[in-house]
């Protein structure tokens, strides 16, 4: 499987397979990048506004759970009609949003939760000490409710990172899309009895996407905790 690496994608071709796996893995990685900003920022928001408000945590909350019970592989083809329904050219040249969107779809609900936990987690005691300095609500968030969900939020990022890697490689495998590692996942897949190894090559990629993924959300967790006192023993 190493020594596949160095000879040709495709017969006769100049490009070694591991130059083309790493150029669908970039695709894919930033594919998977902007599901993950995109779930983090939507699942926190979603976090602050059920902390605020009792009444819309009642009520998403149970529906945010049931969503996750959804089969992804069915969601690739959905997330494609509802772009092609929004516009015709917008599903036909950009279908890379799709698989963007199935990454958000299953990133915002660890983040959601993990920071709605994390800002509930906040001491009685100092939340009514910021009563009694009449902080407003926005400031109480800030300086203790935000600082009180780091341990929650870290746990949660990680998990959001993994899935939405698997959402964009399950949808660039559902939809087949022109780019990514889930695409020479398919194509090689067509290969594998005469040539096993090339789609090895693909799994790597992939592979190494998710470790990519985890050394940044390893490393926006260290950045999250550098300033936190050390627990007592």
């Amino acid at each position: 499987m190493v020594s596949r690496m160095s000879r040709p994608a495709v017969r006769g071709g100049d490009d070694p397979i591991a130059i083309v796996v790493l150029r669908a893995t970039w695709y894919s990685f930033r594919v998977a990048l902007a599901a993950f900003v995109i779930g983090t920022l939507l699942g926190m928001a979603l976090a602050v506004a059920m902390a605020r408000f009792r009444v819309i945590e009642r009520a998403l909350l149970p529906y945010l759970v049931v969503s996750q019970t959804i089969p992804i592989i069915v969601l690739g083809p959905l997330m494609v009609s509802l772009l092609g329904y929004a516009s015709p050219d917008l599903a036909s040249e950009n279908t890379w949003l799709a698989a963007v969107a199935l990454g958000v779809f299953l990133a915002f609900f660890p983040v959601a939760l993990g920071t709605l936990r994390g800002l509930q987690s906040a001491q009685p005691a100092a939340l009514e000490l910021m009563d009694s300095l009449a902080s407003p609500w926005w400031r109480t968030l800030l300086k203790l409710r935000i600082p009180s969900a780091v341990p929650f939020i870290a746990p949660s990022l990680r998990v959001a990172g993994a899935a939405a890697v698997v959402g964009v490689v399950v949808a660039e495998i559902s939809l087949g899309l022109a780019a990514g590692v889930g695409r020479l996942i398919i194509a090689y897949g067509r290969e594998a009895s005469t040539d096993p190894p090339k789609l090895f090559a693909a799994v790597f990629g992939a592979a190494v996407l998710g470790i990519a993924m985890s050394m940044l959300v390893v490393g926006i967790d260290r950045m999250l905790r550098r300033n936190r006192p050390q627990e007592a023993s």
